[in-house]
């Protein structure tokens, strides 16, 4: 009977084993270790324990229904594989064997037990850090023996129980210990009804322990990863650029493909270069992949971009030396170009007048034929880019020198108004303002004096009615007041303000209405009636000064004999 579940079991778990395990081990084969997941695939190999509760009810001619009871069976082992779908769920198959002794009896009344069996089922755990609690629930067949007469024979199993699970951390956390599984079952047989036959309703407890060994990860496993930088980050166009691809978690086994792509990209390992001769100034993106093998997670990709920038543009500044000349002189114009990138440059120049030559740093200017005035020069440079620059500086033509021409300067005048018997003397009021002019006749030695005098409208009146009376009275003499006033005020500049040389003296009589004489002084190159006209000169042949005297002070005595006729 041994023998015959035996050889039942062994093919039940040669067809698990052939369908599950390689499964198993091809997914701890593609997947690397992920020590801190929950396993894929965890197989159990242990000792099992299993106590039936339960007998065998076979009739026995001539004597009736005998009930055969179950031994508890301490021979015994267990397989179990089971594979979760994620964390805490996954599906189960259980093997066990359970052997009897075998040894010839002791008569019909002793049970030559085995039970042994599959089952498949789903299974449930709670994984933490150190422990696993599970609970499971399968249905199955068991071959169970029963008296030597009854062959063993299968039947329908349900199992429903649990366990709990201890991580070693032996073999990078694959090796766990299970403390225990404590099982629950319930197998009927149906032996039939003759006399090795009869019906059997067995509720068994099994205990299990042993060894679980774990696979795989409910982790996928790191994907690749890639990254990419480019250097330099900006070029000017025709500079180089390299781009370096860092890829991780790549299978050491395999030998990783890159590929690039981008605009003046070449490369076909995990460096590339740019061609940067023929790219416009912006932005450009240089994309990489790299491959490992067909699977999703074996491949990764990156991007990276640099900036080209256009060339820039050329300065220039612009300075003329003398920036003053006169007409026909010339000046040094001198251009300083730089460009950022040291391109080659061409100079050239423009003037709004005259003639500028020159293709270097340094133009002339000819001022020859060019008006008075500002000049402006542009200054312009441009490199081999066609890119250019202007500036601009400006001189000054002047006209040659010409001294200005002199201009008669009034200087102070006299007032003759305070002394109505003598209208024409000077008095010692007019002392200060000839001295003024005396000062101003000694500090320019070639300029002269004009002496204008002048009279009122009553005084030229009497003038003119004294003229008419001399036309008739040759004896009668005339009084004439502006140019008496003129006279009078030469000689005394001449006699008494330090001796003024009467040749630098002219006497004039003006149109203005007063008792005035107005000084003028007459610098050597002007011309007094362009400065002043309107004034005559005076005859001084005719018209003699009148010699300046004292004037004498009437004293009135007053007695009291006159105060008393008053």
């Amino acid at each position: 009977m041994s023998g015959r579940v035996l050889r039942s079991f062994s093919r039940v778990l040669a067809l698990a084993l052939v369908a599950i395990v390689p499964a198993a081990l091809a997914a701890q084969s593609s997947a690397k270790p992920a020590d801190d997941s929950p396993s894929k695939w965890d197989i159990f190999v242990g000792y099992s324990y299993i106590a039936p509760r339960g007998y065998i009810e076979t009739p026995i001619d001539g004597v009736g229904t005998v009930n055969v009871p179950y031994n508890a069976i301490a021979a015994g082992a267990q397989l179990s594989i089971a594979r979760y779908f994620n964390e805490y769920v996954g599906a189960e198959f259980v093997g066990d064997v359970h052997l009897q002794s075998e040894s010839e009896p002791g008569g019909w009344t002793t049970p030559k037990d085995d039970i042994s069996g599959g089952s498949l089922g789903l299974i449930a755990r709670y994984p933490t850090a150190d422990v696993t609690p599970f609970v499971h629930a399968l249905v199955g067949a068991d071959v169970v023996g029963g008296p030597y007469w009854q062959t063993d024979t299968f039947g329908p199993a349900l199992t429903a129980g649990g366990g709990l699970d201890y991580g070693t951390g032996l073999f990078h956390h694959h090796l766990a210990i299970r403390l225990f599984e404590a099982d629950y079952q319930f197998i009927h047989v149906d032996y039939g009804n003759v006399n090795e036959g009869g019906r059997a309703n067995i509720n068994a407890i099994r205990l299990s322990a042993g060894f679980v060994y774990h696979i795989g990860g409910q982790l996928p496993p790191p994907p690749v990863t890639l990254a990419c930088s480019a250097s330099p980050a900006w070029v000017y166009p025709g500079d180089p650029v390299t781009v370096t691809a860092t890829a991780g978690e790549l299978n050491p086994k395999l030998t990783p493909v890159y590929t690039w792509a981008g605009t003046g990209v070449t490369g076909n390992g995990s460096t590339a270069t740019v061609a940067t001769g023929a790219l416009a100034g912006g932005v450009y993106t240089v994309k990489g992949e790299v491959k490992e093998g067909p699977k999703p997670g074996q491949t990764a990709d990156c991007s990276a971009s640099f900036t080209v920038k256009a060339f820039e543009p050329p300065t220039i500044s612009c300075s003329a030396r003398p920036s003053t000349l006169l007409p026909g002189d010339t000046s040094t114009i001198t251009a300083v170009g730089v460009s950022p990138q040291n391109r080659p440059l061409t100079y050239s120049y423009s003037a709004t007048a005259g003639t500028i030559t020159g293709t270097g740093t340094t133009a002339a200017f000819s001022s020859t034929g060019a008006p008075t005035g500002t000049v402006g020069i542009t200054c312009s440079v441009s490199d081999d880019k066609g890119q250019s620059a202007t500036a601009n500086t400006s001189l000054t033509i002047t006209a040659p020198y010409v001294k200005p021409v002199p201009r008669t300067q009034a200087l102070c005048s006299i007032s003759f108004t305070k002394n109505e018997r003598m209208p024409t003397r000077v008095d010692n009021e007019a002392k200060a303002c000839l001295d003024q002019v005396s000062e101003a006749l000694k500090s320019d030695s070639t300029a002269t004096l004009v002496v204008v005098g002048e009279s009122t409208a009553t005084e030229k009146a009497k003038t003119a009615k004294e003229e008419v009376a001399a036309k008739k009275n040759k004896h009668l003499e005339v009084e004439e007041f502006a140019a008496q006033r003129a006279v009078n005020t030469k000689a005394y500049l001449v006699e008494e303000a330090n001796g003024i040389d009467a040749s630098r003296i002219v006497v004039r009589e003006g149109t203005t209405d007063g008792k005035t004489v107005e000084d003028y002084l007459v610098p050597s190159g002007a011309t007094f009636d362009a400065d002043v006209p309107g004034t005559v000169g005076v005859d001084e042949a005719a018209v003699k000064p009148i010699a300046r005297k004292a004037l004498h002070k009437t004293v009135v005595h007053h007695t009291a004999k006159a105060k008393a006729a008053k």
